[in-house]
């Protein structure tokens, strides 16, 4: 089967990560007789540097034509410690996801037995956690009208959905998780907020569809505590943008490493595979990311776009062996303690 792949590395840890991406895609086309093209294009800093446009037309032409893009992160000091900064690279990140139609974000929270106690949590809380956050990706406050007052003393970011743009996220966590455990959690401030709402009311409307899906429903602060207190009994939590985007960022602790997480950006026109972790820059060119998250990010590319669900499972199976041989970057063990490249290089091998 062959493929074409737009290549997006990004800024800071980026390029390190997305090249051990690569080099297990490549090995994985090798042993299953596919063929890979990858097309690197430019995003974030590096194309602020290049362009002025942190998501030049070139990338999006780019990434229109292609069957699945991966990428690894966006974000530079530079524009971070300049509040006045108009153009960042974050707003490359936003472009792009609007432009591709990016509307579903996908994130597996798992731990592995070989490194369970890396994480802060206990691990009689944490053993065999195993769901799945779907973050609704192009709509609410990041997308809303935002502004200042004449005298600048002022704000407003606004937030608003439509029931079609609830619908289309909500029937892809749906049918996710008629192939899981069958349960389903939506995650609102429908105590308050009119948006939740409406969420709420759509969600309990699609259900009927879904009669064989048990739907709770929970707001946001209690759902902060409870994904701390007891994640295991979670399956597929759905949720809005900015919910999503700070539930998975603390659920990340309880793999251990926020380096060990992917994620999918599931699109109308093609579909993004990225690490959750930024970009890192204090670890830029030390090669010593680790590069898991991005090679599980590439697993779940072959899956999801390729239909690829041997070859996925493939690499996922070579991560735990590598893992449970003791073998990873600094954040995940003392025992073989191998750089970024050495990393991938020894996933490849186990594949």
């Amino acid at each position: 089967m062959k493929r074409n792949i737009a290549l997006l590395p990004g800024d800071g840890v980026g390029p390190e990560v997305t090249a051990e991406a690569v080099k297990v895609l490549k090995k994985i086309a090798e042993n299953y007789n596919h063929e890979f093209n990858f097309t690197e294009g430019l995003i974030g800093g590096v194309a602020i540097d290049k362009f002025g446009n942190p998501f030049p037309k070139e990338t999006e032409e780019l990434c229109l034509k292609s069957d699945a893009i991966l990428f690894g992160a966006i974000g530079d000091p530079k524009y971070d410690n300049d509040p006045k900064a108009k153009i960042r690279p974050e707003q490359g990140l936003l472009a792009m996801r609007k432009a591709l139609g990016l509307y579903a974000n996908v994130r597996p929270i798992f731990t592995y037995d070989s490194i369970i106690d890396k994480s802060p949590l206990k691990r009689e809380i944490i053993q065999g956690v195993d769901f799945v956050v779907i973050r609704e990706l192009i709509g609410g406050i990041y997308f809303g009208k935002r502004g200042r007052g004449e005298d600048g003393n002022s704000a407003y970011d606004t937030c608003s959905y439509t029931k079609e743009e609830i619908r289309r996220v909500a029937k892809f966590a749906f049918e996710l998780s008629m192939r899981r455990r069958k349960l389903l959690t939506l995650v609102d401030k429908a105590n308050v907020l009119e948006t939740s709402r409406l969420w709420r009311e759509t969600v309990q409307e699609m259900s009927k569809d879904y009669l064989q899906v048990t739907v709770s429903y929970m707001f946001v602060d209690n759902a902060s505590m409870q994904i701390i207190k007891r994640p295991s009994e979670f399956d597929v939590i759905l949720t809005e943008n900015m919910f999503g985007d700070i539930l998975t960022d603390e659920a990340s602790v309880i793999t251990g490493s926020i380096g060990m997480l992917p994620s999918a950006s599931i699109g109308e026109k093609t579909s993004l595979y990225e690490p959750i972790h930024g970009s890192y820059p204090k670890a830029a060119g030390k090669n010593t990311a680790n590069p898991i998250g991005t090679i599980l990010s590439a697993a779940m590319m072959l899956e999801y776009s390729f239909g690829m669900k041997e070859e996925a499972q493939a690499v996922r199976s070579a991560v735990k062996k590598t893992l449970e041989q003791g073998y990873g970057t600094k954040d995940i063990t003392k025992t073989h303690v191998l750089s970024t490249s050495d990393l991938g290089d020894q996933i490849s091998k186990m594949i």
